[in-house]
């Protein structure tokens, strides 16, 4: 297949439940950005189901697809490549986007790359405009997601060791099965985040697992019991909202402070790095945001946070990994299989 370097690369995400599409030019300019939420199709259900996200990209896929090229004044022949998530996700949602990718880049007589979700994450800081200047390797990842927990040390492109990870529950997930019980909205991080800022975070004393322990090591599940059994001794009856509204604020305070404390441990195993770079859906939230920055700065390091939409799930991230893939002359086999675990440090 024609290799085009100069020419713009095509980013297709599908791992779980947004449908996105986005296409860069080789510097790093976005020239067309599109995603679509599944929120109102799983909300129902208290969060993803599967079968119902893959029909959704399916469904949604190449519409965006040629959106996004409209808006670039593109067609797929001139892309240098086509990128596809190839995991790790959910497996039918992997398939429909990869599928896609593999067979447009096929027709177009364009290279493939399967791009690793995580490492997506892993590289969003170093596309341009995200810190006054290129961030240097090695720094320091926070992966924050609903299904990640992990302090990496990024030594280049492809070259990532992890430090840490959750032993149990993701951060995220444990964000959203508390606003599961106290009643909130799905998805339930930012449905918690704002009920917090109507609290007092010091009005229920919750445990904060592995606080001080050596290494950098996440725990959630006893924290997400501990919310479990202080609700079932509340009297019967909807929760007042000032009680859920307390014991939100606490919960997030708690998080807050277990994220600090890992963070710290992190940069005394990782001194030399450039940065601290948060990214992930949890890397939203603000007073989470507000905590890493603190001690970050305390450790001299900047701490850089993408913008609030390129930290969930979205194909800015997924071209932009392309092209750091790409600068090092790698393609991916049309034969690529999708990878629904596929571990950062494995790469």
């Amino acid at each position: 297949m024609e290799r085009k370097d100069d020419a713009p690369i095509l980013g297709i995400e599908s791992s779980c439940d947004e449908t996105a599409a986005a296409i860069l030019a080789p510097d790093g300019r976005i020239l067309a950005e599109l995603v679509l939420s599944q929120i109102e199709d799983h909300a129902a259900f208290g969060g993803v189901v599967p079968e119902i996200a893959a029909r959704a990209h399916l469904a949604a896929l190449d519409a965006m697809v040629r959106q996004a090229l409209r808006e670039a004044g593109l067609g797929f022949a001139d892309l240098a490549c086509i990128a596809a998530t190839a995991g790790p996700g959910l497996i039918g949602g992997l398939l429909v986007g990869t599928g896609y990718a593999k067979g447009a880049a096929l027709a177009a007589g364009v290279p493939y790359l399967a791009i690793n979700h995580l490492e997506a994450h892993a590289l969003t800081a170093r596309l341009p405009g995200q810190a006054s200047a290129p961030v240097a390797f090695p720094y320091l990842l926070l992966l924050l997601s609903g299904g990640h927990s992990q302090c990496v040390a990024v030594e280049g492109v492809g070259r990532y060791r992890l430090l840490g990870s959750t032993l149990d529950d993701a951060v995220g997930e444990a964000f959203d099965k508390t606003a599961k019980l106290l009643g909130l909205p799905y998805p339930g991080g930012p449905a918690l985040e704002a009920l917090a800022r109507e609290g007092d975070a010091k009005a229920v004393k919750l445990p904060r697992p592995l606080l001080g322990r050596e290494g950098c090591d996440f725990s959630f599940s006893g924290l997400k019991t501990a919310i479990a059994q202080l609700l079932a001794v509340e009297p019967p009856g909807a929760l007042p909202r000032a009680r859920a509204a307390d014991i939100a604020a606490s919960f997030q305070a708690c998080i807050t402070d277990i994220l600090g404390d890992r963070l710290r441990h992190a940069l005394a195993m990782l001194p030399q790095a450039s940065a601290v770079i948060v990214a992930g859906g949890v890397a939203a939230n603000q007073a989470i945001r507000a905590r890493l920055g603190e001690v970050a700065a305390q450790a001299g390091k900047p701490l850089i946070a993408p913008p609030l939409r390129l930290c969930t799930d979205n194909a800015v991230m997924v071209a932009w990994a392309a092209i750091e893939r790409l600068r090092q002359g790698e393609t991916s086999p049309l034969d690529t299989p999708c990878k629904p675990r596929w571990p950062l440090d494995t790469l």
